[in-house]
């Protein structure tokens, strides 16, 4: 006990020692003053430093406390505010996702609408496969275009259910297509013709400047894989009905009597073997002529060997010829019908008496006429559905 009391003396004691009274000497312009600095004023000033210095480190010490305490809270609000904007991205997301879909959508709806009814001529929902039809093996369902997170609100759900609609639909359309383009395909193969090379030469005619799809809200890059389908097949469709439409099968003059056939004959001048482009019809002087199919006028005059000629185009590469002509009843130009007339009959050119040469030229080549004029009625059937549907698509277009 008494070396603590000792202990404490001698510390007062030291501190005691810093803190000695001291006198200062000032001279100013010969005065000397002096001034005194207590032991006491020392200590008070000691002391008021010390509660400050205290004060201060305290106040730090409260600071970082306070700072290690609310690190967790800070923390915490930080993620919270991560993750509310996580969240309004994905909203965000949603809607553009939502907005595209219904966007898509919608030009696919107007898409098979308008196929539809330019080549059915019938609303989507009237479109069928005919029943019983084997023609045409049945369409497999296309996966879907549009990818719809199952996480996403109803709204999603609703597009996706409407998508898969449409879907469904274009997959009735594709099977209706195909049975259409399969009998057309079938007619043109009976009456002589490949409707493969049809197809692939009326594809090599098509060009222009590669404009890429981007729909109205100009993200949509394409309609889908069934949509592509069903474009192949409508084309494939397209061609064959209208080179169904564009044969000749009409009869050009009312007139019984075929007087030379088709290939090689003695010719009537020389008697010479010769090659004979096409059919001799013979009748009177003046029997009304008539186009074997529709078309447009793409010739009217003379001809070296012909005489008089009238060239109907019947499209497809399709051309017919009528020679020997006494008249003429059409203009270049003009769009005739089956079974129009279009010139008289005659003897002019190389020619022995009146009568009719009818020629068929496929892509610039004679081909026998025979093989069209004698058609089979179920090819007949064919070709008169075909130039049903061919005659309200362009009544479709002129409307438009």
């Amino acid at each position: 006990m008494s070396s603590k009391a000792s202990g404490l003396r001698d510390l007062r004691q030291r501190v005691s020692a810093l803190f000695q009274d001291h006198e200062i000497f000032v001279r100013t312009h010969g005065h000397v003053r002096f001034l005194r600095v207590s032991a006491t004023w020392q200590k008070r000033v000691a002391l008021i430093a010390g509660v400050v210095l205290l004060a201060w480190a305290a106040v730090t010490l409260a600071i970082l406390v306070n700072q290690l305490l609310t690190a967790d809270e800070r923390a915490a609000v930080a993620r919270q505010q991560a993750a509310a904007a996580a969240s309004e991205a994905r909203i965000a997301k949603y809607r553009d996702n939502v907005a595209e879909t219904a966007a898509d959508l919608e030009e696919r709806q107007e898409q098979l609408e308008q196929w539809s009814k330019v080549h059915f001529g019938v609303e989507p929902a009237a479109v069928t496969p005919e029943a019983g039809s084997e023609a045409a093996p049945a369409a497999e369902p296309v996966k879907t275009s549009a990818v719809i997170d199952p996480g996403l609100p109803p709204e999603a759900q609703i597009l996706a259910r409407l998508e898969a609609r449409q879907e469904a639909f274009a997959t009735r359309l594709l099977t209706a297509v195909n049975d259409r383009a399969a009998k057309a395909e079938v007619a043109v193969a009976q009456l002589g013709l490949d409707p493969k090379s049809l197809v692939r030469n009326a594809a090599a005619g098509r060009g222009g400047p590669f404009i890429p799809y981007r729909g109205r809200t100009g993200k949509a890059k394409a309609l889908g894989q069934s949509f592509a389908a069903l474009e192949g097949a409508l084309f494939r469709m397209e061609v064959l009905e209208r080179t169904l439409v564009a044969v000749p099968s009409g009869n050009p003059a009312d007139v019984l009597m075929m007087s030379s056939g088709f290939g090689y004959r003695s010719d009537p001048f020389t008697g010479s073997g010769a090659m004979h482009a096409g059919l001799d019809f013979r009748g009177p002087i003046g029997t009304p002529i008539l186009a074997a199919a529709p078309g447009r006028i793409a010739f009217v005059g003379q001809k070296s060997g012909y005489g008089n000629v009238v060239e109907v185009d019947h499209g497809q590469g399709i051309l017919t010829r009528y020679a020997h002509l006494s008249g003429f009843t059409a203009r270049v130009g003009d769009q005739v019908a089956a079974g129009q007339q279009i010139a008289k009959m005659g003897s002019t050119g190389r020619s022995t008496g009146s009568h009719l040469h009818f020629e068929v030229r496929l892509n610039g080549v004679a081909v026998n006429p025979r093989r069209f004029l004698e058609a089979k009625a179920d090819v007949l059937e064919v070709k008169d559905d075909a130039r049903q549907r061919v005659g309200s698509v362009a009544a479709a277009r002129g409307a438009r």
